[in-house]
């Protein structure tokens, strides 16, 4: 019988202590772990190399572009990219190694495996809102899978067949609702940036309705509401992260009809 599969794993970190070590430790059965880290001023490095990880230092890239490195370091074929508030719960880590079984003794022509991601948020763990089944594309065979480079909401992009596993990955993501509007706020600024980068312009019905559409899909559509107060929260500040990346736009081209060099 030939042996399973083995499995690098790829953590891309910055000053991430307090949750590095629980991500590294669901990944223990791996063969492999790499950190890139682009620049930690905390223990982050401390800690994942005195759990066996490969630490590496690469300049902040880009998520896109951080991952691609991460992934051309590995040394075997098949790679788990993990967040460092994320953990591989049991269950998934056992199907995980079923599927790789699967491949090695059968021949499988599956390049890719979805994970459904569950997140712990405001002390629950959240069901709805499109938060839960939120499946990712992490686990895939790097000679057919490489990561868009936008600068926000990158993906794995993979060559093939793909498939759904059922156990969840676990996603400790905020820690307080101010951590959440923090990370949006960054995340709306990088969105507006690649609205930029696509040319678009100002739009005040869309300053107006892309917020006002997106409260509606995650709340009412997507049941945000049966998470009760936690859900009302999530959809209202996905909805603030919609209403700024529009904002941006006008407040970019204000600036540029103040500036006289531009």
């Amino acid at each position: 019988m030939q042996s399973r599969q083995p499995v690098s794993v790829t953590i891309i970190t910055l000053n991430e202590e307090a949750h590095i070590r629980r991500a590294i430790e669901s990944v223990q059965w791996a063969q492999e772990i790499i950190v890139v880290d682009s620049g930690s001023t905390d223990r982050t490095r401390e800690i994942a190399e005195s759990l066996g990880a490969k630490v590496i230092y690469n300049k902040w890239q880009g998520y896109g572009r951080q991952k691609n490195f991460a992934q051309s370091q590995t040394s075997f074929d098949w790679v788990l990219n993990l967040d460092a508030d994320e953990v591989v719960s049991s269950e998934c880590r056992d199907e995980i190694l079923a599927q790789l079984d699967r491949i090695s003794t059968q021949r499988g022509s599956t390049r890719g495996f979805y994970l459904p991601r569950k997140t712990f948020y405001l002390n629950r763990w959240i069901k709805y809102g499109g938060w839960y089944p939120n499946y990712l594309l992490r686990l895939a065979d790097r000679r057919y899978s490489s990561w868009s480079e936008p600068h926000v909401h990158e993906q794995l992009l993979v060559h093939g067949e793909t498939q759904h596993l059922r156990a969840p990955l676990l996603h400790f993501s905020f820690s307080s609702i101010e951590e959440q509007i923090h990370t949006n706020l960054k995340f709306s600024r990088l969105g507006f940036q690649d609205l930029l980068r696509r040319g678009k312009k100002p739009s005040l019905i869309k300053l107006i309705v892309k917020p006002i559409g997106k409260f509606i899909e995650t709340y009412f559509l997507k049941r945000g509401l049966l998470d009760g107060l936690p859900g009302f929260i999530i959809s209202v500040n996905a909805a603030h992260s919609m209403f700024l990346k529009y904002a941006y736009l006008f407040e970019s081209r204000i600036r540029n009809e103040k500036d006289p060099h531009h």
